[in-house]
């Protein structure tokens, strides 16, 4: 259920399907699994109203049970308006969850969820032998391999930036004589879908930029060397 290539972003209030689970996205963020849908929020971290407790910004709970209906996209804008405001507040009811119940529904229903399956192995059988087909699982790609740490000279009263982890470089912001301040942005890491930048920790002058953007860099590794402020 992943995309590829990968979805670098998901808006708040998606619903997407991971294998066994389905997943509300409480907030945006990167990637995300296959969308199914749009619901309202299940999350809501600076007030809580309505169907939010007081000081308890999620909303569902371990054994909810959700129930879905579908609404036009523009009933959906106007619900979510109006949970944020404390008008509308989702219809809660408490219940247990009988497992022997559960199990009795899986009974009652076993022949349609055995032809569900059925269907879900077939395409999925079939997708995978296109891509062994297309020679997907025989194609051989060779990692790049980080470059081992540079070895430099830093100038007395100087620093040397080093990344903290395994990442390729993304994005340069500085160059060799710029002068800095303490917290200026000079570079960003890119790693698994997030970006990352990497700040002065003092006042300086570029002395040397040691990577480069699409760089794989390790963690230790040398990015960029800073002179003392004049």
């Amino acid at each position: 259920t992943k995309y590829n290539p990968a979805r670098t972003w998901t808006a708040e209030n998606s619903v997407g399907i991971g294998g066994a689970y389905l997943c509300v996205y409480g907030m945006e963020g990167p990637g995300g699994y296959q969308f199914v849908g749009r619901t309202t929020q299940v999350w809501s971290g600076w007030q809580q109203r309505g169907a939010f407790e007081p000081g308890s910004p999620w909303l569902l709970r371990f054994f909810d049970r959700i129930k879905w209906y579908p609404v036009d996209p523009d009933e959906l804008l106007d619900l979510r308006a109006d949970i944020t405001s404390g008008r509308f507040v989702p219809r809660i009811e408490e219940g247990t969850f009988s497992l022997a119940e559960y199990q009795g529904f899986l009974t009652e229903n076993a022949d349609s969820i055995g032809e569900f399956k059925a269907r879900q192995q077939s395409a999925f059988t079939t997708e995978r032998d296109a891509w062994e087909a297309a020679g997907e699982f025989t194609r051989a790609e060779t990692a790049a391999v980080p470059a081992p740490p540079a070895e430099v000279t830093v100038p007395a009263g100087g620093s040397l930036i080093e990344a903290e982890f395994a990442a390729s470089v993304w994005q340069l912001n500085v160059a060799p004589g710029d002068e800095v301040t303490a917290g200026q942005p000079l570079l960003a890491l890119e790693a698994m879908k997030m970006e990352s930048r990497v700040h002065a920790p003092v006042d300086g002058v570029v002395a040397e930029i040691l990577a480069r953007p699409g760089d794989q860099v390790e963690a230790g590794t040398a990015l960029l060397v800073l002179a003392p402020a004049n």
